[in-house]
């Protein structure tokens, strides 16, 4: 059941990151989860794991690490483009 809310706060992360940055638009929900997942893993690695927590993932480092994800890829992918 923890893993099922994992992807539920990852999916609401990642949106709001997206949401953010403008660039949500074309994340889909596979995508906003794996950017609050891996966005939370990085924010918690570099702010460390401080403020409210839910499933397991500090909510404010989350948000700015899939924030700081999303700007990063989205750069890399226009770059190709």
């Amino acid at each position: 059941m923890h893993w099922l809310w994992v992807l539920i706060v990852g999916a609401v992360i990642g949106a709001i990151a997206g949401a953010v940055t403008n660039r949500g638009e074309s994340m889909g929900w596979i995508a906003n989860i794996i950017a609050g997942i891996v966005g939370s893993f990085i924010g918690e690695g570099i702010l460390g794991s401080w403020g409210p927590q839910l499933a397991g993932m500090a909510i404010v480092p989350s948000l700015i690490g899939a924030i700081i994800l999303v700007l990063i890829v989205s750069f890399i992918v226009r770059k190709k483009a």
